[in-house]
């Protein structure tokens, strides 16, 4: 397979990002550009997904931008580490399960070479960690799939402020916290973004 991998140095606007996103769809089902990945961050901004519920936005002075990808409300910031993609499952396998498994793996790989052991959780999707006997979700993932073109992808927190995430609850769930590479002691994580690239090249290429 034939990946474009992307870096971004500067954040990158939301709605910006999602124009490139959708366009690239389109180029990659038309068979005219390869499969992206796409490493960025954006300023802080809340989104919404296709199964956002209105009762989770507890701050309802927050300005949300509602996107098509799946999943809730959730917050993006400089320090969390976006993670987009676009993969044409017609070359690979039809299978959204399969997929999202191996989101999950790559996260879970990443994170193990930092030391920090992390599980998925079949009801709620995303990576999980246990800290002070609490859960917290350290990975969100959220995608669409699009003629069997799967785009958007899965966010991960490095050093991003976390208190930003009181305005809503996070991907719909209550009862369970969030965390960061930082709040789970980690100091040095300069050039995750390699790290990132390398795992994702080595589960999709």
């Amino acid at each position: 397979m034939n990946i474009e991998v992307k870096n971004s140095i500067k954040p990158v606007d939301y709605i910006d990002s999602m124009k490139i996103l959708e366009q690239r769809v389109k180029d990659v089902s038309l068979g005219k550009k390869k499969e992206l990945l796409w490493v960025l961050e954006h300023n802080s901004v809340y989104t919404a997904g296709t199964s956002s519920n209105n009762k989770d936005l507890i701050d309802k002075n927050l300005h949300v931008i509602k996107t098509n990808r799946g999943g809730k409300y959730t917050h993006h910031s400089p320090g969390q580490k976006i993670i987009y993609f676009v993969l044409n499952l017609n070359n690979r396998k039809k299978d959204i399960r399969n997929l999202i498994d191996k989101i999950e793996s790559c996260i879970i790989q990443i994170l193990k070479e930092y030391n920090i052991e992390s599980y998925n959780d079949s009801k709620n999707i995303g990576i999980w960690v246990n800290k002070e006997k609490k859960t917290k979700k350290i990975a969100a993932i959220g995608i669409r799939v699009k003629k069997w073109i799967a785009y958007h992808g899965f966010s991960l927190n490095v050093c991003n402020d976390l208190s930003k995430y009181k305005g809503i609850v996070p991907c719909g769930i209550k009862d369970k916290g969030i965390t960061s590479l930082k709040e789970m002691g980690i100091k040095n994580y300069r050039n995750i973004e390699t790290v990132i690239i390398r795992n994702f090249l080595n589960i999709f290429f």
